[in-house]
């Protein structure tokens, strides 16, 4: 019996990862593949494994593709999970969703570890793992309405859900693992970060990440805690390295061979980019005076 569960997929010529996702989701009652007019196979996969595709036109501003599936479809069950096409759910953890769709006093969304695995590995230390809100009740979560930048991503990128009640956390990862290789994670987290650059900027220039964003907290839940140390890593000298340092020291990146010092490296020049972006965007706005720089890369 499968469960009352939708997942919405985000996709975009993702044809070699897709497949791998599709496979794990029989218990699901519903799967919808979010896709911006894919160029590949996409779609027909998709539709291969009994899901549908609803494709995305977007037309910049606040909602992008997710939050404006969770506006416009009709969702008929009482969950929805949201996940990637480079994700795929293990065994166990559709034994926690069975449990938690069971109970009689769930709570109303549940934080999912995106379990990172980079270079054919599976990581156990660096710290790239991250929480978020990724599994909820229909209605009960919305996306947070950052800035509208130029970037051009018509997919929430870093955006967290903001919840109308209780949140809990699932014990057992996803498994995140892209196939298509470095050039195309490299060349996505390009474009991340001329999103990301804009939106520190604005953070720095009016105190705020847009009209309605997940609460900076220490104390909080992992969303809350992440967003307070982001608010003060945006403001710290050296960041890059401190971010090397934080992912290859402190977390024992070290422990994971050459994709640990890799992905460490990349972390690191993806947050240059960032403030290199940042800086770039002020001199055009004549934010910046002429041989100076506020931000060290």
């Amino acid at each position: 019996m499968s469960l009352p569960v939708t997942v919405l997929i985000a996709a975009r010529n993702e044809e070699i990862n897709l497949p791998i996702c599709l496979n794990t989701l029989d218990p699901a009652e519903r799967i919808v593949v979010l896709d911006s007019h894919s160029t590949d196979a996409t779609a027909e996969i998709a539709r291969e494994h009994d899901a549908d595709v609803v494709q995305f036109d977007y037309t910049g501003g606040y909602p992008k593709k997710r939050q404006w599936a969770l506006d416009n479809l009709e969702i008929e069950t009482d969950w929805v999970l949201l996940l990637d096409a480079d994700e795929r759910v293990p065994e166990e953890l559709w034994e926690e969703i069975k449990e938690v769709v069971a109970h009689p006093n769930p709570e109303n969304a549940y934080l999912i570890t995106k379990g990172f695995h980079f270079l054919g590995r599976q990581f156990r230390y660096g710290g790239f793992s991250h929480d978020a809100v990724l599994f909820f009740r229909a209605g009960c979560a919305r996306f947070e309405r950052l800035i509208d930048d130029p970037s051009g991503l018509d997919m929430e990128v870093h955006e967290r859900l903001i919840v109308d009640g209780t949140v809990g956390a699932l014990g057992t990862p996803l498994v995140h693992e892209d196939f298509k290789g470095l050039e195309a994670y490299i060349d996505r987290h390009n474009r991340y970060s001329t999103w990301e650059a804009h939106l520190r900027r604005a953070y720095l220039k009016d105190s705020t990440y847009g009209p309605e964003s997940v609460e900076a907290d220490l104390f909080g839940d992992a969303q809350q805690r992440r967003r307070f140390l982001k608010k003060i890593a945006i403001r710290a000298p050296f960041e890059p390295l401190l971010w090397f340092l934080y992912h290859y020291v402190v977390c024992l990146g070290f422990l994971e061979g050459r994709p640990g010092l890799i992905a460490s490296q990349i972390r690191r020049h993806y947050i240059s980019h960032v403030r290199a972006k940042m800086y770039e965007l002020r001199r055009q706005r004549g934010e910046e005076k002429e041989g100076t720089e506020s931000t060290s890369n």
